[in-house]
């Protein structure tokens, strides 16, 4: 036994040493909060708000002035192309169409007088019992009666056609989803016909107007997938496709949108125009990628040099443009290794808000610093007097 207690007691003071060293380590190292580098999916993805819209949606409306005599169609009425949805009362247009058939027949009238009086005008001139000047203007009065009565048969036709518009039809199968006048209703087609139905074609397709951001709509393409979710279904995500996305600028106290349009697919109907949609166009896709947390790439150490701070933070510290097309995807983070976190210069790819790809410069496992607890390069100084004034001196 006494020639093994030297090497007892030197196991033992190599484990209490070893115990003090990680002690020191831990406490160092618990000032720092760090986060692990993963593998897993990002999604990169442009937000946006919508509205839904029937892809084709027809506002019927009046040609003509007058009173809502009928209503053959209403809220959620299902119409078909050609289909009688309203009559105006045609009873001043029957009136109308009346009195220019009795003009147009005395037009007629009065060209077979003028033609008869023409002919025997001739028939004088001919025997030399009529002057040219009577001939001259018997044929004028015949080509004026001819003039006549194309113009009353214009205005026939117009009352005719007018008589017609006193029945709307529906221009195109469809529901009816809006419906703005009533029976015994006057509409007055003066300045612009007014609105009587909105007839939508077909709700099992519908399309999303959102308003992408000017700084997004550069990576917004068609045929990108779309997730949206509206308040009426707050626990479903429906699907789409971009479809179209429109350069007409729209300026709202100066902040520039772009109209992007999403096809949706609404077999079952829960989906009703003028809905909102909370929009989130997919642009990038990755699959079991390095992905660090974001607020590592924002970490900072007290003792980092201005130069470290203006290339990692943004690229704009770049002096050229092509130089800073090149550092667009780097970044320098700190990764903790012992006690004290050194920096590494890595390449990222997409981001999704949380978390951002790394290309190159970390692996996984990984500890990058996101946070800083304590400083530790301060020492503790005891608290103030909460009393105030100097140390009291007792005599």
């Amino acid at each position: 036994m006494k020639r093994f207690f030297p090497w007892f007691v030197l196991i033992v003071g190599l484990l209490i040493i070893a115990f003090i060293v990680r002690q020191c380590r831990t406490r160092a190292a618990s000032n720092y909060q760090t986060a692990t580098v993963t593998r897993g999916p990002i999604i990169q993805a442009v937000t946006a708000t919508g509205t839904l819209n029937p892809v084709v949606n027809v506002q019927v409306g009046s040609q003509v002035s007058g009173n809502i005599a009928k209503l053959f169609a209403d809220f959620n009425s299902q119409v078909k192309a050609g289909e009688v949805v309203a009559q105006i009362d045609p009873a001043i247009f029957q009136a109308t169409v009346t009195q220019a058939e009795g003009d147009l027949a005395s037009a007629k009238a009065a060209l077979e007088l003028a033609k008869v009086t023409a002919a025997r005008t001739q028939e004088l001139f001919a025997r030399k019992t009529s002057s040219q000047a009577d001939v001259d203007q018997a044929m004028a009065n015949l080509h004026q009666a001819e003039a006549n009565v194309k113009i009353k048969q214009g205005a026939l036709d117009k009352a005719k056609a007018d008589l017609d518009h006193c029945t709307i039809t529906s221009p195109i199968d469809g529901v009816v989803i809006s419906r703005s006048v009533d029976v015994g209703q006057t509409v007055a087609a003066s300045l612009q016909a007014p609105v009587i139905f909105a007839i939508a074609n077909d709700l099992t397709k519908m399309q999303i107007d959102s308003n992408v951001a000017e700084a997004d709509v550069g990576v917004v393409k068609v045929e990108q997938n779309v997730d949206f979710t509206v308040d009426a279904f707050p626990m479903q995500t429906f699907h789409g496709k971009v479809v179209q996305v429109r350069n007409a600028p729209i300026t709202v106290q100066n902040v520039v949108t772009y109209d992007t349009v999403i096809g949706v697919s609404n077999p079952d109907l829960k989906l009703k125009p003028g809905m909102t949609a909370n929009v989130s166009i997919v642009v990038a896709h990755r699959d079991e990628v390095l992905q660090i947390k974001n607020a590592a790439l924002r970490y900072r150490p007290p003792d980092a040099t201005p130069s470290e701070a203006r290339s990692t933070s943004s690229p704009s510290g770049a002096r050229s443009r092509g130089e800073r097309e090149r550092r667009a995807g780097e970044r320098t983070v700190y990764v903790l290794s012992g006690s004290r976190p050194r920096s590494v210069q890595i390449k990222t790819g997409i981001s999704d808000g949380i978390v951002t790809e790394v290309l190159d410069g970390l692996k996984e496992g990984d500890r990058v610093v996101t946070a800083e607890l304590t400083s530790t390069s301060s020492t503790a100084t005891p608290p103030p007097n909460p009393f105030g004034g100097g140390p009291r001196r007792f005599p």
